[in-house]
């Protein structure tokens, strides 16, 4: 098990669609232990493998208080979404911006487990948006493009300043 680097905006490797997974073996598992050594030294509460530059359909959350239950998704699909709500949003790989974005907060999401055996969940609440959140990060979108245009621009805007200071540093 081992931490590993964060993908930031904008890395264009956080753009690029996932793959199904095929293989539930030591690898596999590798990952899984890895996003969530991961995900607790970040104290986040989701990650998803391609935050972290692999490009499998594999996504952890945990948003207990004591970091103590791991949930798991691989290959994970919606099968329905309800209650549309505002959800204040943060993403490891958007350090320092918070937002507000339309999400369900009710889904039933249908997926496999680290040793492949399907499941389906209902989620609620946080738990529905953190799904919903690494989920997008599968199909290469980011939190901030659900927010309003002019955000996206001081955001994009701010990055291209950011790489600007460390590629003059470097």
């Amino acid at each position: 098990m081992a931490q590993r680097d964060i993908l930031e905006y904008p890395d264009p490797k956080l753009r690029l669609r996932s793959e199904t997974v095929t293989r539930f073996d030591a690898d596999l598992g590798q990952l899984v232990d890895d996003l969530l050594d991961t995900l607790y030294a970040n104290s986040a509460i989701g990650l998803s493998a391609p935050q972290i530059g692999d490009l499998r359909q594999v996504l952890v959350i945990d948003l207990s208080d004591e970091g103590d239950a791991p949930q798991v998704y691989i290959n994970p699909v919606i099968e329905s979404k309800t209650a549309w709500g505002l959800v204040e949003e943060s993403c490891l790989s958007v350090p320092g911006v918070v937002g507000n974005v339309v999400r369900a907060t009710e889904v039933r999401v249908r997926a496999q487990d680290r040793d492949g055996q399907t499941f389906e969940r209902d989620l609620q609440n946080m738990n529905a948006a953190c799904l919903l959140h690494e989920m997008d990060h599968l199909d290469g979108k980011l939190f901030v493009d659900r927010l309003s245009f002019f955000r996206r621009l001081r955001i994009r805007a701010s990055s291209k300043a950011k790489a600007r200071r460390q590629s003059s540093a470097a």
